[in-house]
This record gives structure tokens, C-alpha cells and sequence, in this order.
């Protein structure tokens, strides 16, 4: 692939107006570069009524129809490696990103068994957000330059963006607040404290700490610790890194 031809091809993916327009602008992408098929996904959103999704493929009809009818998206690796790496990965890598498990590789060898050979995955992860991959595949176990893998990288991710703008999907303009304290609480709540060990951390009375998640919860309208937690981590409330850094 010559370089003059990357900027073409990216302003196709950002001309795309509608779906079948992205599709037909990512598969002339996945040629170009040598690969015979693609699949663009895109989760926007915590799911259900809160969010919406973008799925253009051009996947094997008969291997389609097993994914989504046996909902091997459960039991896919690629899925789970791709929120487990900062940049598009192959294939033959993912053992480097997870353990697999054995029906996850069942999963993986059908795959193959059906023309999905290799492939190389671009992930973008931003929780409570967008959760999307593009992804290139070969039916052959044909070398693959650094080269074109950069350019799929860069392609990819622009595929991505893209169809989340297409998507229409925004933010509720109505979010859950937090007072200081109660995310304090329930920061120290995510740590693995408990109500009584956040109070002596806080300075705060053993009842204070029950009221402040009580209310934090009703404000997320989430029934039980644990579910507050993700709440508040998808919504960016809190972070990963705010978690684990202080251990």
C-alpha cells in the first residue's frame, strides 16, 4: 500500500453519512490494505434504554449467523483483549493480553474453521462511554507488514469516531451529583473499606458514612454497593487509577 493513498481513504471514512456509506468506506479500507473482511462495533452508552450500538460487518453470512445465534460474544477473546490493550493487537497476540480460557478458544477455533484466519482488532475503551473495535481479517495466514498494521491502527480508530458521530448517541443531559463527602464514601467504599473503617478515614461518625451511601445510591438509583461502584466508575465519578493507586 503507498502512503498517497492513506488520506483518500481516511476522508472516506469521515464523508460517511450513514452506515452503509462507513460500510462500504471500511471495507474498501480492509482491501486496500490486504485483508479480506472486516466488523465495526460500537456499544455507546451503559446498554438498554440508556444507550445505542453500531454493527457493520462483512463477516461470512454462515459464521454471522453462529455468532450471533450461539451469542459467541459472551465467549469472544478478541472482545476481552481489546479492553486490555492501548492499541490494535493481533491475533496471534491475545495470549499476551489474557489468559485465554478453554471455551473462549473453542470460540477462537471455530472462528477459523469458518475463514476467519487472522485477524488484527483496533480497540477504543472509554467506560460509561463507547466500547467499539474494527476489526481486519484474513482468511489466509498471509504476513502483515508493520507497515499496514499502523495504517489499520490509524484507520480503524477514525472508523470508530465515525460511527460514533453517526450514531447520534450524546450523554444524558440529566446525570447523578455527588456531594464531596458522598464520593469520598464511596471511593473508600471501592478501596474495600468498611462503613466503620471510612469513618475513622473520614473523621465522620459510623451513621454519616450509612447516610452518605444510602443517598449516593438513591441518587443512581442502585440498589447494592457494588452496583454503585460501577455507577460511579462509568460515569467517570471515580477512576481506576483513584482505586488502586492507593494501595
Amino acid at each position: 500500500m503507498h502512503s498517497q493513498q492513506i488520506e483518500p481513504l481516511s476522508q472516506s471514512i469521515l464523508e460517511a453519512l450513514s452506515v452503509d456509506a462507513l460500510h462500504e468506506a471500511i471495507d474498501k479500507v480492509a482491501h486496500a490494505l490486504g485483508f479480506d473482511r472486516f466488523a465495526l462495533s460500537v456499544e455507546l452508552g451503559l446498554g438498554g434504554d440508556a444507550g445505542t450500538s453500531v454493527l457493520v460487518h462483512s463477516y461470512p453470512s454462515n459464521w454471522a449467523d453462529i455468532y450471533i445465534g450461539f451469542n459467541l460474544a459472551a465467549t469472544d477473546p478478541v472482545r476481552r483483549a481489546g479492553e486490555n490493550s492501548l492499541s490494535g493487537f493481533r491475533w496471534r497476540d491475545i495470549g499476551q493480553l489474557i489468559p485465554m480460557t478453554a471455551l473462549e478458544q473453542v470460540t477462537f477455533d471455530t472462528g477459523r474453521k469458518h475463514g476467519m484466519v487472522d485477524g488484527f482488532t483496533v480497540p477504543r475503551h472509554l467506560p460509561g462511554t463507547v466500547t467499539g473495535s474494527c476489526t481486519f481479517v484474513t482468511a489466509t495466514d498471509r504476513a502483515l507488514t508493520d507497515y499496514e498494521l499502523i495504517v489499520a491502527d490509524a484507520l480503524g480508530a477514525l472508523a470508530i469516531a465515525q460511527a460514533s458521530r453517526l450514531s447520534g448517541w450524546c450523554r444524558p443531559a440529566c446525570r447523578a451529583r455527588l456531594t464531596d463527602r458522598q464520593r469520598d464514601c464511596v471511593l473508600w467504599a471501592a478501596r474495600g473499606k468498611t462503613d466503620w473503617e471510612i469513618a475513622r478515614i473520614l473523621g465522620i461518625s459510623h451513621e454519616t458514612v450509612i447516610q452518605h451511601l444510602k443517598d449516593a445510591r438513591e441518587r443512581y438509583d442502585a440498589r447494592k454497593r457494588a452496583s454503585l461502584i460501577l455507577y460511579a466508575l462509568f460515569d467517570g465519578l471515580i477512576s481506576f487509577s483513584d482505586i488502586f493507586r492507593w494501595r
